[in-house]
């Protein structure tokens, strides 16, 4: 017979999972407690973060409520805040691991509504991330100070400080433009026409959507041509069309509405015909990510209904959520274009951001509040979706 508390945290865990699978979810809970404080008492404290966080999602997700959920949510941000401050002090810090710590602090923040912390933390955050970013920058590691300074932005932006969004967005300007000069000189067109395309948000942050903004979206848009026309000539068709979308959407955002629609409609051409290719050999995942690339120029088009419609077919081979965020957020790109509206894209900004975290439950959600607030102008896009995916509009 085992005594009570002398179990391992891991099996305590094991334990508490397989009674809520098993209905018994009071009990689950409880042995998800136990561990929980095993955890902690051992030293492992992101284990101990991780179960905290896990019992305060399951209880506001099964009861609604705030206040019963607020305990062990508000222990799993505090031990997260520890993590942090354990992080920083290392010679070499983990930026996968502080980034993923910084983020689960604000979500239960903002889960919890606690606004004041929200805001504390996140400024807290992107001070941290600024002094770091400075840090490598003097050890002149170009690389990983742009990184540290577009984590800086993300929180300087959730508080709305003005000043920090304005320092920050110069010094990324300034290193970027010093990365993208290096890749002009060794003719990577992809890689300035990427860099050139993420410098027209922090150029946004410093101008809003005007000229400057526009500006450099239409030299990302030409860099990525003149890539599409290289690999064009090369015979690679795949990343042919590739290019081509992405630069349909930097001609798009910078308001070039004539180059983006002319070259919208070639690589719909192009797509039809790999399509075709492709499901005649029966490779339908590089089918759907074909028609995943035919639906976003359908959409730069603004030809919503053919959009969904081949949105339709890609669902009927794969219905990867990644492929409905991805839709969605052409959306949200097209209707930015059209009004030149700079929340959208920073909206856009941070469903990336999500994007490429694989988070996409997070960045769905996003886009759902922006489909919400631009009900007007999105609400029938939005019924389209819904009915393409099976789904009662709520």
């Amino acid at each position: 017979m085992v005594l009570l508390g002398t179990e391992a945290p891991e099996d305590l865990e094991q334990m508490g999972f397989r009674k809520i699978t098993n209905g018994k979810i009071g009990e689950g809970l409880k042995t998800l407690l136990r561990a929980a404080k095993a955890y902690e008492s051992r030293g492992s404290t992101l284990e101990a973060a991780r179960i905290y966080r896990y019992i305060g999602m399951f209880m506001l997700n099964r009861t609604n409520s705030v206040d019963k959920s607020r305990p062990p949510l508000l222990k799993s941000a505090y031990l997260y805040i520890r993590l942090i401050s354990d992080e920083i002090e290392k010679e070499e810090v983990n930026l996968d691991r502080l980034e993923d710590f910084c983020l689960n602090v604000l979500e239960i923040f903002s889960t919890l509504g606690d606004m004041k912390n929200l805001h504390r933390y996140a400024k807290e955050f992107a001070k941290m991330y600024e002094d770091l970013g400075d840090a490598y920058y003097s050890a002149e590691d170009i690389t990983t100070s742009i990184r540290v300074y577009e984590a800086s932005l993300r929180h300087y932006r959730i508080i709305k400080d003005e000043e920090g969004i304005r320092l920050i967005s110069e010094k990324l300007v300034t290193l970027y433009g010093k990365v993208a000069e290096e890749r002009l000189e060794k003719n990577d067109h992809v890689g300035a026409a990427d860099i050139f395309f993420r410098v027209a948000f922090f150029i946004k942050d410093l101008f809003g959507y005007d000229l400057h903004f526009m500006e450099m979206m239409d030299t990302a848009g030409k860099n990525y041509e003149k890539a599409s026309k290289l690999s064009y000539a090369e015979g690679d068709l795949d990343k042919t069309t590739e290019l081509l979308v992405k630069a349909q959407y930097s001609y798009l955002l910078g308001r070039n509405f004539n180059r983006a629609k002319l070259i919208g409609l070639n690589v719909s051409r192009m797509l039809y015909q790999i399509i075709t290719t492709y499901k005649s050999m029966g490779e339908l995942d590089a089918a759907a990510k074909k028609l995943m690339e035919l639906s976003k120029a359908m959409i730069g088009l603004g030809k919503f209904e053919n959009a969904i419609e081949v949105y339709r077919s890609i669902l009927d081979i794969s219905e990867k959520l990644e492929y409905k965020v991805a839709v969605r957020k052409s959306v949200l790109e097209y209707l930015a274009a059209v009004k030149s509206d700079i929340n959208l894209l920073e909206t856009i900004d941070a469903v990336e951001f999500y994007i490429k975290k694989k988070k996409y439950n997070e960045a769905l959600e996003l886009i759902e509040e922006a489909f919400e607030q631009h009900s007007g102008e999105l609400g029938k896009i939005k019924k389209l979706l819904y009915s393409a995916e099976g789904v009662n509009e709520k």
